[in-house]
């Protein structure tokens, strides 16, 4: 009885220490965005820890649950992340509301403003340091090579744009004149369309839109991660019984 009791036990530490091993974890973090006007997918930057622990944190937690998209500008970016829109009035001024701490900038040259980026605002501060829950989705426009000259000559004083940058602004579009003053950290991969029907919505003449805009997110789990990158990958998905039997043994957060 007692060698059996061993080799059962033997079997299910074996068994624990395989799922652990196949325990694989996906190379970023989703989050799924549901709005009035649309769905979409966001993928957030390892390159920008902080700003994708703290906005997986939050969008855990629901802080950003109902919250509105309360300034937006066509051609510019939709902003959302407010706290104080969850329950506004018609007409309240927003903009202003968020946790009682800022993130430490984490600025860099090619995480840039292209169309589908999702940056963090932030107030007037002289370490650029970023709202620890306000983010904007950037729409922006395509432009020509010679208004690309224009932007470096008057906008930005002489400072001349990278190749990845002339390309990406001459083909996505964006809105280059953000680019190393806000905190760029994750983009859009599905439902760009989204950005463009919020953004031609009607505004009041704070921007915020006449019709509420509200949002509700879903970070993706493990599993749906993994599978979600298979496909990107060409590879189909794992949702057979063995998967799911071996998941049981893995935290669905990563």
């Amino acid at each position: 009885m007692k060698e059996l009791l061993k080799k059962i036990l033997l079997f299910t530490f074996c068994l624990f220490i395989s799922a652990s091993a196949l325990a694989k974890k996906p190379v970023y973090h989703y989050v799924h965005i549901e709005t009035d006007k649309g769905n979409c997918l966001l993928k957030l930057y390892n390159a920008t820890p902080k700003h994708r622990d703290n906005f997986v944190k939050l969008v855990r937690e629901g802080f950003y649950e109902d919250l509105m998209f309360h300034r937006v500008i066509e051609n510019f970016m939709v902003q959302g992340g407010d706290p104080d829109s969850k329950f506004a009035a018609q007409m309240q001024e927003l903009g202003e509301g968020g946790p009682d701490y800022t993130l430490a900038a984490e600025i860099q040259d090619t995480l840039i403003h292209k169309k589908g980026a999702i940056g963090a605002a932030r107030d007037n501060n002289p370490a650029k340091r970023s709202s620890a829950s306000q983010f904007y989705l950037v729409q922006g426009h395509v432009f020509t090579q010679p208004a690309l000259d224009s932007l470096e000559q008057f906008r930005l004083k002489g400072e001349k744009l990278t190749p990845l940058q002339r390309e990406t602004y001459s083909t996505i579009g964006g809105t280059p004149h953000l680019d190393n003053n806000y905190t760029v950290f994750g983009e859009l991969i599905e439902g760009l369309e989204i950005i463009d029907k919020i953004a031609s919505m009607e505004t009041d003449r704070r921007d915020r839109p006449v019709e509420d805009v509200r949002m509700k997110m879903k970070v993706l789990s493990r599993r749906e991660a993994l599978n979600l990158e298979r496909e990107q990958a060409g590879l189909p998905a794992k949702n057979g019984a063995i998967t799911k039997f071996f998941d049981l043994f893995s935290s669905p957060n990563y």
